[in-house]
């Protein structure tokens, strides 16, 4: 298991991560954007925002850095913009590990099925530290 760093941004993460991988020669990433997501009609996503970045990943030196745009209209704080991830097979280990960082914490997303994931989640911890859970089943992972 290995923990990723997660960075967010407002709206110029696809600059952002083409930097990276330039700077780090290697290739163009696979972006996924919001617009390229499940829709719902509560939280209508605003037109200009659809090419915005949800997600994309980078690989440096063996690390996984992970990049998104915030959703339009969540808080954003340029550099308090990191989250931790913990990507794991072991469905176990996502629950316990989420449930344990909860305790004084706050829920910023309860464990739950996303499109990506059977088991996704954030949590900011006791510390202020904010946590993103995501079980990778093999089909796809953050």
């Amino acid at each position: 298991m290995s923990i990723d760093v997660y960075f967010n941004f407002q709206g110029n993460t696809r600059e952002v991560v083409n930097f990276y991988a330039e700077v780090f020669g290697l290739p163009a990433p696979h972006i996924m954007t919001f617009g390229e997501g499940p829709q719902n009609p509560e939280y209508p996503l605003p037109e200009e925002a659809k090419d915005w970045v949800m997600h994309a990943r980078l690989n440096i030196s063996g690390s996984n850095v992970m990049f998104s745009d915030v959703y339009p209209g969540m808080p954003f704080t340029m550099g308090n913009n990191i989250s931790l991830a913990l990507v794991s097979k072991d469905l176990d280990e996502v629950q316990n590990a989420f449930h344990k960082l909860k305790v004084g914490g706050k829920i910023q997303m309860e464990l739950q099925e996303t499109f990506w994931s059977k088991c996704y989640g954030i949590v900011e911890d006791k510390f202020g530290i904010t946590w993103q859970f995501s079980y990778d089943n093999g089909e796809f992972s953050m």
